[in-house]
């Protein structure tokens, strides 16, 4: 049996919290789309193609980790890659809520696609995209919270 797994996300930018859910999903799974959402509604600091290509050279060591972009609703991506699992990462309680309405809408809009949540290491429970780029844009100094690759590309958008 061929277990594939989603993990589907904005990624603006990837930080090491991602890359950990990732790896341990990559342990768990064949194979692992890093799905990553256009998603204009957040107006991401970086455009899809930058987030996709930061992706793949950050996670570029996994052979059975592929990174995609995509638009439009995840499940119809899922569908359309034969997916039946979508990973959703819980950092803390607050995620929870909004994690749990977005497993339940999916599951009523694809029944036969499952939502697994995972749990970072603790070390990265605190870390989100939108502090780091805010972090970033600040000046301030992100390499703790990110690869080396997405912080010298953050250092581009820094605020004189």
């Amino acid at each position: 049996m061929n277990r594939s797994a989603l993990y589907p996300g904005t990624f603006d930018p990837i930080t090491n919290g991602h890359q950990d859910l990732v790896r341990r999903a990559a342990s768990l799974f064949d194979r692992v789309i890093v799905a990553i959402a256009a998603n204009p509604n957040k107006a991401p600091l970086f455009p899809l193609e930058v987030r996709v290509d930061l992706a793949r050279r950050v996670l570029h060591d996994l052979p059975n980790v592929e990174v995609l972009g995509y638009s439009g609703l995840t499940v119809e991506f899922a569908r359309k890659h034969k997916v039946a699992v979508v990973v959703r990462g819980l950092r803390a309680m607050s995620d929870f809520e909004f994690e749990f309405q977005l497993a339940n809408m999916s599951r009523h809009l694809a029944r036969e696609i499952e939502t697994v949540f995972l749990t970072p290491q603790e070390q990265f429970t605190f870390i989100s995209s939108t502090l780091v780029r805010e972090i970033a844009v600040l000046g301030g100094d992100v390499r703790e919270f990110v690869d080396p690759i997405v912080e010298a590309e953050l250092k581009k958008h820094r605020r004189v």
